[in-house]
């Protein structure tokens, strides 16, 4: 039974429109009061409320959590390798890239996809076994899916910075389930990452190899149409072969016509004296001695007289005076006469005539041969302007035939090298190691006591507030005390009020 203000409220009559315009005062001792007023109700609330939480917390079961965890080193399946080219070669990411990566390889959908399907949808999910079974097969799909999402929840993927640990749990109100579906992650997981992150390059290498060596071949045709059809064996040997003949031909064309112009010049010279020599000439004569003869005679006989006679007598000297008139002659000349001589061809023109006779012969002879050279220099530089007009055609052939050549060679040893890495990582995943597989975990966790927690923390907080409500809601001024602070009057006397 409540107790009212005597000063505001009249008995038994209603509150009039005013009382609701009057703001309450309440002191923290007014809470507590009118709050006890409420009790039923406040009561009534936490019971509902405790036992719906119980209700839930009931239905609660106890989960497992299966551990394992991971050791992950930098592989060589993260070492960049471009199909083509030296660029970047050997980068690498650091280590809390790998495990990032890692970490999202082990939480892909496509992995728990493949435990569900190696494991079997019904013994991971007993209770939707048979909906399964005779599920249509897009339902099939459908219910895979939803326990792909399903798997997701009830898996944790823990890493650190700078650590080189990957800690997996997985959580299912079955111990066994849990060991073999974590398990059988962690062995799904070391196939699907080398078939994810090895892949099959090696067919796309070879392809391309294909594709080059195609390309190759029919370049090939090209390069040999092109020298059979413009008869060439060897382009830059013919070039250079080529090159050199011209280089001695020119060299010869110079010489032979430093040559015809020194015989030329001599040819005119000899002609000229030619010209000035006679045809005949005196071959020899023969001088008249007698004169001499004669005088050595006297002197002969000179001295066959002075071996009778003396010097002074008279035979001697008209001896010495005939020496005497002979010597005079003979020194004047007046004793000497022509004797026999004989004319006949100048050998001096003959030997004019016969160089003359070789030096035409050799002018001909240089003059047949400047033109000779002459004749090899224009084809040479007439087939050194052809191939000239050739080059730029043989060297884009020849470009192609390289570049051609070198990718079929560098794609043919990208692809031994691929098979081989493909082949060595197939073998194992040296730079994952499971440093502790699941086990079936021995007790299990469950929510009930935190729900039962919650729900009576929930429960009081809820009949606190709707026993707040329901004091806010009450008309009139409910305490003495909160009358006299609201009206600024003092309270002198307080009544029961009966319904």
């Amino acid at each position: 039974m409540s107790t009212t203000s005597a000063w505001t409220r009249v008995p038994h009559e209603p509150p009039s429109r005013s009382d609701w315009a009057v703001r309450a005062r309440y002191a923290p001792t007014d809470f507590v009061t009118l709050l006890w007023r409420e009790r039923f109700l406040m009561l009534g609330v936490f019971v509902v409320i405790v036992l719906l939480g119980v209700a839930f917390a009931t239905t609660l079961k106890k989960t497992y959590t299966a551990n394992s965890s991971l050791f992950v080193r930098l592989g060589q399946e993260y070492v960049y390798e471009p199909r083509a080219g030296d660029a970047a070669r050997g980068a690498v990411p650091d280590v809390d890239q790998v495990i990032q990566s890692e970490s999202e390889i082990l939480g892909s959908g496509e992995l728990r996809e493949r435990v569900i399907r190696k494991l079997g949808y019904g013994k991971i999910f007993p209770a939707s076994a048979a909906k399964y079974a005779s599920a249509s097969p897009e339902g099939k799909r459908k219910l895979i899916a939803e326990g792909r999402d399903a798997v997701a929840r009830s898996l944790k993927i823990e890493t650190a910075p700078d650590n080189s640990i990957i800690r997996l749990s997985y959580s299912n109100p079955d111990p066994q389930i849990a060991e073999k579906v974590l398990n059988t992650l962690l062995e799904e997981y070391l196939i699907y990452r080398r078939s994810l992150l090895i892949g099959t390059g090696g067919n796309v290498v070879e392809r391309q190899r294909d594709l080059f060596a195609q390309k190759l071949a029919e370049t090939d045709t090209a390069y040999q149409a092109f020298l059979s059809g413009n008869d060439i064996g060897d382009f830059a040997a013919q070039k250079s072969a080529l090159t050199q003949l011209q280089a001695q031909a020119e060299s010869q064309k110079y010489a032979t016509q430093a040559q015809l112009q020194d015989r030329m010049g001599r040819l005119a010279a000899v002609q000229a004296e030619l010209a000035r020599t006679p045809v005949e000439t005196v071959l020899y004569r023969d001088s008249d001695m007698s004169a001499s003869s004669k005088l050595a005679q006297l002197k002969l006989d000179r001295e066959g007289l002075l071996a009778r006679y003396r010097p002074d007598a008279q035979p001697v000297r008209d001896v010495d005076a005939q020496i005497a008139q002979l010597e005079q002659g003979v020194s004047s000349g007046r004793t000497n006469g022509d004797g026999a001589r004989r004319s006949g061809p100048n050998p001096i023109w003959q030997t004019l005539q016969s160089t003359r006779n070789d030096l035409t012969a050799e002018v001909a002879a240089l003059q047949q041969s400047l033109a000779a050279y002459n004749q090899q220099v224009e084809d040479v530089n007439q087939r050194l302007l052809r191939l000239a007009e050739l080059e730029p055609t043989f060297n884009q052939l020849s470009r192609d035939r390289d570049v051609l050549s070198s990718n079929v060679r560098d794609f043919t040893v990208k692809e031994q090298q691929d098979e081989a890495q493909r082949q060595m990582s197939a073998e194992g995943s040296d730079n994952i190691r499971i440093v502790q597989r699941a086990v079936a975990p021995s007790t299990g966790k469950s929510l009930q006591k935190p729900v039962l927690i919650l729900a009576l923390l929930f429960a009081a907080f809820t009949a606190a507030c709707a026993g707040l409500v329901r004091m806010l809601l009450r008309p009139g001024l409910q305490t003495p005390a909160s009358a006299a602070r609201t009206l600024g009057l003092p309270v002198l006397a307080t009544a029961s009020l009966k319904r």
